[in-house]
């Protein structure tokens, strides 16, 4: 098997290093490896293969083309013309299909290659082969999961060491846990990507990850952690989906979970998804959501399922963009919190409009617990106090079961 690889990066070193610890198990010719500057990966190993330009991966007769590169452009390019020459493709990059999943797949298919990318969502957890292939004799109901190491890791210090989120932020930029640029991670853009590609494959519908709920970790505070600690709970971004009545909902946002469930107990840079499926119920995958070893042996076994033929149908991207709900229908709970709050007012709306509340905070400012039907109720609540005057921010932070 000849394959070409585009990016010399953590991953594609990890991916490169794989392939070595297993040469005596299986023949991989690595042809040639694209870079942008070839002189910046001076004394490694396979420093003859580096090439700076693509021409020179092309002109190999390769039969796999690896993309470990990332990015939109040219990365969408270079698939799209490995495709087209017949050349089969693995991806790790979500971003790539989260946005051009539908038209890769269906080129894919009519050139009658393959398209594999479990490295895509979860790093080294290998959950996307078990969705499509193990859990095909079941309807998937729903998905919960924490998707993003680098604001797991922010939260879990925020949670056990009492810091601010700029400290901890720092704190995951210095370990190499957080880009310098960290937008894509804490707005929560990351985690719907690939929250999107898993629900995409899970229900059988194409779930466009700019049509979830998508709300970030930046206004997590301190006061935040204090209150999630009174309620025996921790915050954790969560990307969650749901099936019903061929309705899907879906968001990725911080929530409450509480400390005995299986979210809670995952920390730092670890990543859980947890599927619903009505015949096997719940299953847990947990590990590490990325590395260089973790994603690397994802990318590998993407390329031995190629070599031995191991492919599955993903038509699930090419059909139409889905309707998403982005309100929690069900009964819920939420954490309110309101600053320069006019109390009784406050709390005479929100017996109106909500079953049952508890008041954690009415001093310097005015936190409440409340106990709802549906997250309807609670927005409804907020915009008759919002509109009335009766406070000057209101934050909000749901409850999860």
């Amino acid at each position: 098997m000849k394959i070409g690889i585009l990016g010399y990066g953590t991953v594609g070193s990890g991916f490169i290093d794989v392939i070595d610890n297993n040469r005596d198990k299986r023949d991989i010719e690595i042809c040639k490896i694209l870079v942008s500057d070839k002189y910046k990966h001076k004394g490694k190993k396979y420093f003859d293969k580096i090439t700076e330009n693509i021409e020179d991966i092309f002109e190999e007769n390769i039969d796999v083309l690896v993309e470990v590169m990332g990015g939109l452009n040219p990365t969408l390019d270079y698939i799209k013309r490995a495709i087209n020459n017949n050349i089969h493709v693995v991806t790790a990059n979500k971003d790539l299909l989260a946005e051009y999943g539908d038209e890769l797949v269906k080129l894919a298919n009519e050139k009658g290659v393959y398209i594999k990318f479990e490295a895509s969502v979860g790093g080294g957890i290998p959950v996307l082969k078990p969705l499509i292939e193990s859990l095909e004799g079941n309807n998937i109901e729903s998905i919960s999961a924490i998707l993003n190491g680098t604001t797991n890791f922010i939260l879990s210090k925020m949670y056990d060491e009492n810091l601010p989120y700029n400290i901890a932020l720092k704190q995951a930029q210095e370990l190499g846990f957080a880009e310098a640029n960290p937008e894509a991670d804490v707005m929560g853009y990351d985690a719907a990507r690939k929250l999107s590609i898993l629900s995409t494959l899970a229900y059988n519908n194409r779930v466009y990850w700019k049509d979830l709920y998508l709300e970030g970790i930046t206004s997590i505070d301190e006061r935040d952690m204090e209150y999630a600690k009174k309620l025996d709970c921790k915050i954790k971004l969560v990307g969650q989906s749901s099936l019903k009545e061929d309705k899907v909902s879906a968001f990725v946002r911080p929530v409450l979970v509480e400390n005995n469930s299986i979210l809670a107990k995952v920390d730092n840079e670890f990543n859980a998804v947890i599927v619903n499926g009505d015949s096997v119920g719940e299953i847990s995958f947990v590990g590490k959501g990325a590395g260089k070893l973790a994603t690397g042996s994802a990318v590998y076994s993407d390329v031995i399922d190629i070599i031995d033929n191991r492919i599955n149908c993903i038509d699930s991207f090419m059909k139409n963009k889905v309707e998403i709900n982005k309100i929690l229908e069900n009964k819920c709970s939420a954490l309110l919190r309101f600053s320069s709050f006019k109390k009784n007012e406050i709390i005479d709306i929100i017996k109106s409009c909500i079953v049952e509340y508890d008041v954690l905070n009415d001093k310097d400012e005015l936190a409440i617990m409340v106990y709802a039907n549906s997250e309807y109720e609670i927005n409804n609540s907020l915009c008759l106090i919002k509109d009335r005057g009766y406070c000057k921010n209101i934050n909000k932070l749901v409850k999860i079961s």
